[in-house]
């Protein structure tokens, strides 16, 4: 026996939603190109056979999504897609102290997130690898080696942990431009370090003392995410973020 059809104010909720994904179709299709005339309301009525008022909803809906802008007395036009951000593409780039404070700023709201919801939602195989990176990270950092792709999994596993694929999205950008950025006093203070040990001119000092504290505020993630504890994990990676900041802003005076 087939399902019932859904009642009337179902139905009726539904109709805009069916001219959106018409019109967005087409737009995403390249039918309808930026600058040209969405068909009007009269052909949108005859052809999805739905009232006035539905369409006039549908491309408020489109407007309000940024696909369309209606001019009074002539017609709905496509707009162009919005300037893609350069946020995704930095993670290769050479960055200047000024863009990591700024991206770390970012990260310390969008990690202690991360480390909060990892700590509920972290399996055994999050904590192995978790445990994994820390132990090479201590290892290369006693061994005189760079330390930024220990450090880089360390923070990625965190955001992996939480389920949410968009954590890691971003993760993958700010922590990747940061961690591994070229520039030596912005990896002394987030305790990373160029592979190969300083460059000509570096104290070994300042690297190795940036790296020790930074192992022992990963630690102290750690064993809260491992706890199980979100506001241990919260405030861990906060202060963490937040020193390594401050670590940077002293270097960099």
């Amino acid at each position: 026996m087939p399902p019932p059809l859904p009642d009337r104010p179902e139905r009726a909720k539904r109709q805009p939603q069916r001219v959106v994904d018409s019109v967005a179709g087409r737009i995403q299709g390249g039918l309808l190109k930026p600058g040209e005339r969405v068909p009007s309301e009269p052909e949108l009525m005859r052809e999805l056979g739905v009232s006035r008022s539905v369409v006039r909803e549908a491309m408020s809906r489109l407007q309000a999504g940024g696909m369309v802008e209606t001019r009074q007395g002539v017609g709905t036009f496509v707009l162009a897609p919005p300037a893609a951000r350069p946020l995704l593409g930095v993670a290769g780039q050479d960055l200047q102290l000024r863009q990591v404070f700024s991206m770390l700023e970012l990260r310390v709201s969008v990690e202690s997130d991360a480390a909060s919801l990892a700590a509920s939602r972290r399996s055994d195989a999050h904590l192995a690898a978790m445990r994994e990176a820390l132990d090479a990270f201590d290892a290369h950092r006693r061994a005189g080696a760079g330390t930024a792709e220990d450090d880089f999994r360390f923070h990625a596993l965190i955001a992996a942990a939480t389920g949410n694929e968009y954590f890691e999205e971003v993760m993958g950008c700010l922590g990747g431009a940061t961690i591994r950025c070229h520039g030596s006093a912005a990896q002394v203070a987030l305790g990373a370090g160029p592979a190969g040990g300083p460059r000509f001119g570096e104290p070994r000092t300042s690297l190795e003392a940036g790296k020790a504290v930074a192992q022992a505020e990963h630690e102290a993630i750690y064993e809260a995410i491992h706890r199980g504890d979100p506001a241990a994990a919260r405030a861990a990676m906060f202060m963490h973020l937040n020193n390594s900041r401050e670590r940077l802003r002293r270097l960099a005076e």
